[in-house]
């Protein structure tokens, strides 16, 4: 059992084990290729969001630059682009830088801008620009080969504003062009739209200043979410384009499959475990039935030997006339026919029980006094019982009714109660036998103050072939069918038996018999 436990185990833990390390290593392969085409995905995205700002504002602004270029020599150069300014949303001013002179600075406001100190403006500019002169500087190096770039510049002191400074669509011009957009007005009412775009239902995108701690999200709300994957904001280098899926992230879809892959492994492992473990009890059980089978074979063999060796050993001594009184020839004769009785009980009962096994002993149902069939069996076990020291006792019923009973199996399994108390009775040798009512059934009581059944042995004194192997029990010798064949004529009747025992008490045996029972036909010989 112990080699067979051992292979049903390794059925078990080898196919758990490799599924479980196959999942695990999918797991992080799957990730890992999942996480890089779903971050791929996610910067293409947000590529095309930094491409998109970088176009509106560079085409805003070379169009008032290019505006600016054609009407500053005209009369109403002034009026006209003031227009142009206040028509676009994203410009507060722009001013210009004179390449061979970065300290001249022209400015061009809007109507009303609110500005009221020119000149602490311009040398508030001056010294932006000459604290990023190598940006500048590459400026006139893009404008020089006809590349219009646009280069952010921090503005120190400043939470919501960003200068830009810009090359102008002119070759021919020498001047670089600046200008100052607040970048939360440009996210909310000019990038929203773009944002929502190329969201659609699936993405979430938000706009992120970690400084400042502002999140503008393509669902038009300012709500502080976790995002997947994160660039930096071109033309607004102090913000963050992020971006997440609706619901929930790639990780977590991974980790879902992985979880419900792991909960059908589970599943398995359980199923398999239980499967193993019918197996293993299913082998154990026939393991102890084969067992069983050889102890059967081997205690019927002793058991038919001895009444034979008796019974040939006496009528051997009676046949040869060596017994000279009449009074040790009725004691020989009465040895004989107990012999031959036990022998006879004993194949009755093998008989028997291989006819309950194949479903072939007929039954032949009838109405009957219990007080009556436990009578003839009290008087013909009485003197047996007497003779071998026992106090064996009677209790008849009261208004006792009759019930549909098999006589002669009824009695059968009363006998075979009796023998078991007889072998298993040790020094206190009492029996009783009690009919009664108990609720909706009749009873058959066989008491004594044997050596008792331990708890655990209980259930399975009934089953076919089993003795308890300790104790007197192991040296008494029996067949291991009376109790299985007991239970099986009970079983016929529809009855129960209920089993009541103590270590040292003795035990009792209940047989119940359902009342008002009805005689069909079909039952006379069922």
């Amino acid at each position: 059992m112990k080699k067979i436990g051992l292979i049903l185990i390794l059925i078990i833990i080898l196919p758990i084990a490799f599924l479980l390390v196959n999942e695990l290593g999918k797991l992080n392969e799957n990730e890992q290729v999942l996480e890089q085409i779903y971050n791929n995905q996610l910067q293409a995205i947000l590529f095309s969001v930094n491409q998109y700002s970088e176009d509106i504002v560079r085409n805003s602004a070379n169009s008032i630059i290019d505006d600016l270029e054609s009407i500053k020599n005209s009369p109403s150069s002034a009026e006209t682009f003031n227009n142009l300014l206040n028509e676009n949303k994203l410009v507060k001013f722009i001013f210009t830088i004179d390449s061979l002179n970065a300290q001249k600075i022209t400015f061009y406001f809007k109507r009303n801008s609110g500005v009221s100190n020119i000149d602490s403006l311009e040398q508030y500019f001056k010294d932006v620009i000459a604290n990023n002169s190598d940006k500048i500087n590459k400026l006139y190096g893009y404008r020089d080969i006809g590349y219009n770039k646009i280069e952010p510049v921090a503005l120190p002191r400043s939470d919501n504003q960003s200068l830009l400074v810009f090359t102008g669509l002119n070759k021919q011009t020498k001047r670089i062009y600046g200008t100052v957009i607040n970048p939360e007005n440009f996210i909310t009412q000019i990038l929203s739209p773009r944002l929502q775009e190329v969201a659609k239902n699936e993405f979430v995108i938000s706009v992120i200043n970690p400084k400042t701690g502002f999140q503008y999200n393509s669902t038009k709300d300012f709500e502080k979410r976790s995002v997947q994957a994160q660039k930096t904001l071109w033309i607004f280098p102090d913000y963050n384009l992020g971006i997440s899926l609706v619901g929930k992230s790639i990780e977590d879809l991974v980790k879902d499959r992985a979880v419900n892959n792991l909960i059908l492994i589970g599943i398995l492992l359980i199923v398999l475990i239980v499967a193993v473990w019918f197996v293993y009890r299913a082998v154990k059980k026939e393991l102890e039935l084969a067992q069983a089978k050889a102890d059967f074979v081997s205690n019927v063999s002793h058991e038919l030997r001895t009444p034979l060796a008796l019974i040939s050993m006496f009528a051997e001594t009676l046949e040869m006339d060596r017994v000279k009184t009449e009074e040790k020839k009725k004691e020989y004769y009465s040895i004989i026919s107990h012999e031959s009785n036990r022998l006879g009980r004993i194949v009755n009962t093998i008989l028997n029980f291989s006819k309950m096994e194949a479903g072939k002993r007929k039954f032949n149902f009838a109405e009957e006094d219990l007080n009556e069939v436990v009578i003839q069996v009290y008087q013909s076990y009485s003197y047996h019982l007497y003779n071998k020291g026992f106090d064996f006792e009677y209790e008849p019923g009261i208004d006792i009714p009759k019930v549909v009973i098999d006589r002669e199996a009824v009695s059968e399994a009363i006998v075979n109660l009796l023998d078991n108390s007889v072998k298993y009775s040790g020094e206190t040798k009492f029996i009783k036998m009690i009919i009664g009512n108990e609720n909706d059934s009749v009873f058959i009581e066989v008491q004594d103050k044997g050596i008792g059944i331990a708890d655990e042995d209980q259930e399975k004194v009934f089953d076919k072939f089993y003795r308890v192997s300790s104790g007197l029990v192991h040296t008494t010798k029996g067949t291991g069918l009376g109790l299985s064949l007991v239970k099986q004529i009970m079983d016929a009747h529809k009855g129960k038996i209920i089993l009541k025992s103590k270590i040292g008490e003795g035990s009792s045996f209940k047989l119940l018999f359902p009342k008002n029972s009805q005689l069909n036909s079909g039952e006379k010989n069922a």
